[in-house]
């Protein structure tokens, strides 16, 4: 059997790990257009801070693909697929067969079309480690630093670069930042605790047209820049699949064991595809490393002749910002139950006798494991006592039988 997995990161590895589990000797071939060892994409800007290793940036140890009998193909570019054939072209004029295809391309930035955008010469986005590479090698302490995007990324790239410098803007079309992560509240909460460090925000606005040097925005304001981050969003890379009559989107479109739905014998699997989010009931795009991996496992299981299927998938998040931490996940619908102290921010969001969601900051991040796994498995919530629960996660607030299945029989 071959094996051909295109992308190197969460999915593709949990693709690796999943056909291994039933296949032992198949040849696997994993191609990525960058020349690094598969690394964890959310540790760029913890590299830049310095707070992490290039070495301890690794996804996977150094052994993972001679370990897994890997044939690692890095710095080749896939440009087309034959699906009659059952062959892939890359960029240098070779072609691999396969048996069993998996997409793992991920994501691109978005690069707004702006006016004078062309002009500014220090101009980076901030999702692969050549990219936060560049960046470091044009920081100064008196860089003026210009961040277009006030989410998950811009934040990180700010918290980033204030160890460089203290002239840091961030501006956002939005009226509040983190609006993917946070409600309004929690956003407040964040804004000013981010403020205190120095970075600088002016939202509900963004950038009318460029100089070399300057920002003009559309409410008639100007910022000096040396450096300027793309960070306004992702776009999934479907081009293959797309060009090959596979269903997109927005995202690849596939059922529950990752099959690429309109073609045979391809899966596709991580930040390109599609999820079904179990709190909302809806498909939705799912950019998140946990829900790739599982993914991309699922998918390898399934080409390696196995059933799974993967159908929990959910939005997730934790993140810190200069040092305040925040975890995240599910629908933010239904009745809401928000506890706040001077140290932490809760939000729960109940309906149809389940936990739909939550939003966790501060000290109130401690058990979250507890309520994600109430909205994972969207646990009747009469089945636990609520009012502990809203109170305080903890494991006292399930019955004995649910604890001993579920939780190691702690009683």
């Amino acid at each position: 059997m071959k094996y051909v997995i295109i992308g190197n990161s969460a999915a593709g590895i949990g693709a690796v790990q999943g056909i291994r589990e039933l296949d032992k000797d198949g040849d696997i071939t994993m191609i990525s257009d960058e020349n690094y060892h598969t690394y964890s994409r959310p540790l760029i800007s913890y590299w830049l801070k310095g707070d992490v290793t290039e070495e301890g940036m690794k996804y996977r140890p150094n052994e993972f693909y001679t370990e897994n009998k890997v044939n690692a193909l890095l710095g080749k570019k896939v440009v087309s697929i034959d699906k009659k054939n059952k062959t892939v072209l890359m960029d240098d004029a070779s072609v691999t067969e396969y048996d069993k295809l998996l997409i793992a391309t991920g994501s691109d930035p978005f690069v707004p079309q702006l006016e004078g955008l062309d002009k500014v010469k220090n101009k980076f986005t901030f999702m692969k480690m050549d990219d936060v590479r560049a960046v470091r090698e044009r920081l100064s302490k008196n860089s003026k630093v210009l961040i277009i995007g006030a989410g998950l990324i811009g934040l990180k790239a700010a918290e980033a670069m204030v160890r460089f410098t203290n002239n840091i803007t961030v501006i956002d079309l939005s009226e509040r930042i983190l609006p993917a992560v946070l409600n309004e509240e929690a956003s407040h909460i964040m804004k000013h605790h981010i403020e205190t460090t120095g970075v600088r925000f002016v939202l509900g606005t963004t950038v009318k047209e460029f100089s070399e040097n300057t920002a003009t925005l559309t409410n008639g304001d100007s910022i000096d820049l040396d450096i300027l981050i793309l960070a306004v969003g992702v776009r999934p890379n479907t081009e293959l699949i797309d060009a090959i009559g596979g269903k997109v989107d927005r995202g690849i479109v596939t059922d529950d064991t990752q099959a690429v739905k309109g073609l045979s014998d391809i899966y596709a699997a991580g930040d390109c595809t599609k999820s079904h989010d179990i709190t909302s009931n809806t498909d939705k795009m799912i950019a998140i490393l946990p829900n790739a991996f599982m993914q991309g496992n699922v998918a390898g299981k399934n080409m390696a002749g196995g059933v799974a299927h993967y159908t929990n998938a959910f939005p997730m998040n934790a993140a810190g910002f200069f040092g305040l931490h925040i975890i995240t996940a599910g629908s933010y619908s239904g009745e809401e139950h928000t506890t706040i102290s001077e140290s932490g921010y809760k939000n729960l969001f109940i309906a149809d006798n389940k936990l739909k969601g939550f939003i966790l900051m501060g000290d109130m991040i401690n058990n979250a494991g507890i309520y994600t796994s109430l909205v994972r498995e969207q646990t009747p919530l009469n089945e636990v006592d609520l009012a502990l629960l809203l109170e305080k996660p903890a494991l006292m607030a399930f019955p004995a039988e649910y604890r001993k299945e579920k939780l190691g029989g702690q009683r």
